[in-house]
């Protein structure tokens, strides 16, 4: 594979406008729990495996078209999270491990699949650049509708958005991951600030 790829006008508007409001009006949706490089970013986090795929679409059937296009059937293990960015928002410099939390060994996933689901009409910023050994090998516009797939080893970074507005992308990290790795990988879990607010 190259280093990335697009697919455009992968899904219907109807699709994508209630995958939009979906994910906006989730109990879910909370400040990111993602690590320190996400600035001021929204978000939560799916983990699953690939046995479980057919209770996340039960739980989150709004992902269900999401999942069928765009998981790999190489892959086992998946954390899939819908990512909000505004006005001043960014995403730092860093290579996706979100599994290292569960099992210190993991790789870098095999693959990383971005569907961009709603850009401001005059987007400045919040273009994805990518990078293998510091040298930039991408930089995306994001644009509505488009799947994109990149390599899971590469440095990725989002610029920092300067117009109002929300850019959101459903991001699904697919890995790998051998039998022993997988075991201490949950068989389905959500992860969210939201959550553990509610269980205080």
């Amino acid at each position: 594979m190259n280093y990335y790829s697009q697919r455009r006008d992968v899904f219907s508007p109807a699709y994508l406008n209630s995958l939009r409001g979906e994910i906006l009006a989730c109990p879910y949706l909370a400040i990111n729990n993602l690590n320190r490089d996400f600035i001021d970013t929204k978000g939560f986090s799916v983990v699953f495996k690939r046995s479980k795929q057919a209770e996340v679409e039960r739980r989150f059937p709004f992902f269900k078209s999401y999942l069928e296009q765009a998981l790999q059937p190489s892959c086992n293990a998946f954390y899939l999270n819908p990512l909000v960015l505004k006005a001043g928002s960014r995403v730092d410099p860093h290579i996706d491990r979100s599994l290292r939390s569960y099992c210190k060994t993991v790789e870098p996933p095999v693959v990383v699949s971005v569907l961009y689901v709603q850009v401001p009409v005059n987007l400045e910023g919040g273009e994805l650049v990518l990078r293998s050994d510091k040298k930039q090998v991408g930089q995306v516009k994001p644009q509505v509708n488009t799947l994109l797939f990149f390599q899971g080893n590469l440095t990725h970074s989002v610029n920092a958005v300067r117009t109002t507005g929300t850019r959101l992308s459903l991001v699904c990290e697919q890995y790998n991951l051998s039998e022993i790795e997988l075991q201490e990988i949950p068989e389905f879990t959500i992860e969210s600030r939201a959550a553990k607010t509610k269980r205080k």
